[in-house]
């Protein structure tokens, strides 16, 4: 088995009510509820605040951030493990951010 950082994209809690957001976080709720059942679910999966700072190149300068387009927002992440990648896509395929037109990025962890 191997590690898989599961990174999700460009799904805006902003655009919706606070109900609309319950009803979401109850699916993703139910989805990491089935991963850990399954087995498969290994690390994180908070949501990431929208503000932060970006350090940069070997002055490591620091400017306000992440600012980049829409689609290029990371909402959050979750480690899963899985046999290769064509199974983790399998666990990211029920994933409740295409419901927004998100999207979910699957990445083996480098072993070190």
């Amino acid at each position: 088995m191997a590690a898989f950082m599961l990174i999700f994209r460009n799904s805006n809690p902003l655009e919706r009510s606070p109900e609309q957001m319950q009803q979401d976080m109850q699916k993703w709720i139910a989805w990491f509820d089935g991963l850990t059942k399954a087995g498969v679910y290994k690390g994180q999966a908070a949501p990431l605040e929208p503000a932060g700072k970006v350090v940069r190149g070997s002055r490591k300068t620091v400017s306000d951030g992440p600012y980049a387009e829409a689609k290029d927002l990371v909402g959050g992440y979750a480690i899963v493990e899985a046999k290769d990648l064509e199974a983790a896509v399998e666990v990211a395929r029920g994933c409740p951010a295409y419901e927004r037109d998100g999207v979910v990025e699957v990445r083996p962890v480098r072993v070190m």
